[in-house]
């Protein structure tokens, strides 16, 4: 199921996860937090989101794969850092895998991005799908 939603937030994924996780869901690829970044949301919160997400996920035996994200500088170099770090400390504090930066090689790209020159086009989503799928084979296993 894609349950994704364009301008979500973590806080907004949060409250939709109750209706993610159904008696049959085995997997969970995460990316939310762009738009956290974006809107120079608090890191602290953008990590507490994330790590609730994952945290029920793991109770409910859904295994997690989560997909790391990074924003632009607009809030100051610190906030970009600090934004930057949120996803590998989520994944080495809940012992999930990571797609170090979901977008890498497609962000900014016009080969790989529509006409907003963020969000991927067909050829940007098979290239993410070519990032993302060493990370994902072993959980399907």
């Amino acid at each position: 199921m894609n349950a994704g939603v364009f301008g979500d937030t973590t806080a907004d994924g949060l409250r939709r996860e109750s209706q993610v996780f159904t008696s049959d869901t085995a997997v969970l690829v995460l990316e939310l937090g762009a738009n956290d970044g974006i809107r120079g949301i608090p890191t602290a919160t953008t990590t507490a989101n994330l790590s609730a997400i994952v945290a029920d996920a793991q109770r409910r035996n859904v295994r997690v794969l989560l997909c790391g994200m990074e924003t632009f500088p607009t809030y100051g170099f610190d906030y970009a850092l600090a934004f930057h770090a949120i996803f590998p400390n989520v994944a080495r504090n809940a012992s999930v895998p990571l797609v170090p930066f979901l977008l890498e090689g497609i962000a900014l790209n016009p080969a790989f991005t529509g006409p907003d020159g963020v969000h991927p086009n067909a050829t940007g989503a098979e290239r993410i799908a070519d990032t993302v799928w060493p990370y994902l084979l072993p959980l399907l296993q």
